[in-house]
């Protein structure tokens, strides 16, 4: 348990966290005063929409596409190589020491590289193609469709994303979850990217609410949690992998449902 939250079993089945959510809930009103809040931001990828199964189903249908097997044969090693340069990539993004259509086009040169394969051009065209292909994948974080959709029912929902505005709207549509949202707030037209206060700032404003009237739900403790914190928003660091980590996180859940005890 963290701060004013509670930790409850990952089920199997959320038919079988209802039944039993009935009880943990009340246990959790009583023994815990929970703030009450007037609006629900929620960061988007990792924390709802499944980055590694999406992107991973993405690549593999370029792969294919671009036959990237003549110069790497095992496409988990070329997978493996993209990951490292994304992940390294959108965090200097976040940082502001690459721009947008760097990151679109180096991770994919870098891949290549790694698989002795030197052709920007081609590069260029994976980086389009997979900004094209990859939001119209739809597996979700488990139970995010549900838990999104009765949280819908009793907040105000906004997403906010440091992912690129083209992107997220078509994720948010083709996976069936654009519906809940009241709006989505996306670092380009904020300015600034998630932990800045200013694209917090910007989601308030959007929200109509004040920062003592909103929580931030997220999966990364720097861009989610500590920029949250920063505002002056409540929070709620979702780890799934139960990581322990030193941050200041109002909440915290291991599993998406535990958000329908606090809420």
């Amino acid at each position: 348990m963290v701060g004013r939250g509670v930790r409850f079993e990952q089920f199997d089945q959320f038919g079988r966290f209802v039944h039993e959510f009935g009880l943990c809930y009340l246990w959790s009103k009583i023994n815990h005063k929970v703030k009450r809040y007037d609006c629900l931001l929620f960061d988007l990828d990792r924390t709802l929409w499944d980055v590694e199964r999406n992107q991973k189903e993405a690549l593999r249908v370029l792969y294919d596409r671009y036959r990237l097997e003549r110069f790497c044969p095992d496409f988990d090693d070329c997978f493996g190589y993209y990951e490292t340069s994304n992940a390294r990539l959108w965090e200097e993004y976040r940082d502001g020491k690459v721009n947008r259509e760097t990151l679109r086009n180096a991770r994919f040169e870098e891949m290549l590289a790694a698989i002795g394969v030197h052709d920007t051009e081609l590069a260029r065209r994976l980086g389009d193609d997979y900004v094209r292909l990859a939001p119209t994948f739809t597996n979700l974080i488990p139970y995010a469709e549900k838990v999104v959709r009765e949280l819908s029912g009793r907040y105000p929902l906004y997403v906010v994303t440091n992912g690129f505005r083209e992107t997220q709207y078509i994720k948010l549509k083709e996976c069936g979850l654009y519906r809940y949202f009241r709006g989505v707030v996306c670092s380009e037209e904020a300015g600034a990217n998630k932990p800045s206060p200013v694209i917090f700032g910007y989601a308030l404003r959007a929200a109509g609410v004040g920062a003592d009237e909103a929580v931030m739900i997220g999966d990364d403790p720097q861009t989610d949690i500590l920029g949250a914190s920063n505002a002056g928003i409540d929070s709620v660091w979702f780890n799934p992998l139960g990581e322990v980590r030193e941050i200041d996180a109002t909440y915290e859940v291991s599993a998406l449902p535990e958000l329908l005890g606090i809420f």
